[in-house]
């Protein structure tokens, strides 16, 4: 389990590591998900697991968890268009994740449509994973909501820079990611795993409840590249889901 931590780490960790290893790894597709834990060895949890990504989130325990401290930083973030989402690689200093006493990095943030989460049944347009790392491999994913009807200057920029094909380009200027996520509200906390192969059950999620507005012309462009990159919802079994105030 430590060396598979370490190993998702380092691809967390190293961009071009993670395009090198998409590349020689199975191919996966979003149109037959419940054939991942078949296509390798590696990928049995994404069909056998038990804290399986994403769920509904429905049925939340109120709860008192500390708080959780967002300090993210602007960057001229490479925009990667990987085949499967599009994704923005954070460099060093990019900032970090806090919850409680256990400090996270920022490695990427990606997008998802629809919203791989639903809460209590219903799925927003889109979702935000922002992917953070600690030194033992562990993750902690701030999940963010986003639905039309309003303009988001850094999804806007985001978009426009976006690859239409596989490939990378890069923002003119610093982008400051923290205006994609609320800037409070209740959070969603429960542990689960990767939504993509290996679907590795290592991951603390944290997932706003209020979403963020965006155009509905940055959204239409999303889908234009990727109409449906989204896991459907696995089952809570027996976990539990909390939200904070």
């Amino acid at each position: 389990m430590l060396h598979r931590r370490k190993f998702l780490l380092g691809l967390m960790a190293c961009p071009l590591c993670a395009r090198g290893a998409v590349a020689e790894g199975p191919h996966w597709e979003y149109e037959t998900p419940g054939a991942w834990g078949e296509l390798d060895p590696a990928y049995k949890v994404c069909a056998v697991g038990q804290e399986q990504s994403p769920i509904d989130l429905k049925d939340a325990i109120s709860a008192d968890f500390g708080r959780i401290a967002i300090d993210w930083k602007p960057q001229a973030f490479p925009i990667l268009n990987n085949g499967h989402t599009i994704q923005a690689d954070a460099g060093p200093g990019a900032g970090s994740l806090r919850i409680g006493k256990e400090k996270y990095e920022l490695k990427q943030f990606h997008f998802h449509t629809p919203a791989e989460h639903a809460v209590n049944g219903k799925l927003a347009a889109m979702e935000v994973h922002f992917v953070h790392a600690r030194a033992d491999g562990k993750l902690a994913v701030v999940g963010a909501f986003l639905n039309g009807g309003g303009k988001n200057s850094a999804f806007s920029r985001i978009m426009k820079a976006a690859p239409t094909t596989q490939g990378e380009a890069r923002l003119d200027k610093p982008l400051n990611p923290r205006t994609l996520a609320p800037a409070q509200g209740p959070i969603f906390r429960y542990e689960g795993s990767l939504t993509t192969p290996p679907c590795s059950e290592i991951v603390d999620w944290n997932i706003f409840a209020a979403p963020v507005r965006v155009a509905q012309a940055d959204i239409d462009a999303f889908r234009k590249i990727f109409p449906h990159n989204a896991r459907p919802l696995q089952g809570l079994n027996r976990r539990f889901v909390l939200r904070g105030k």
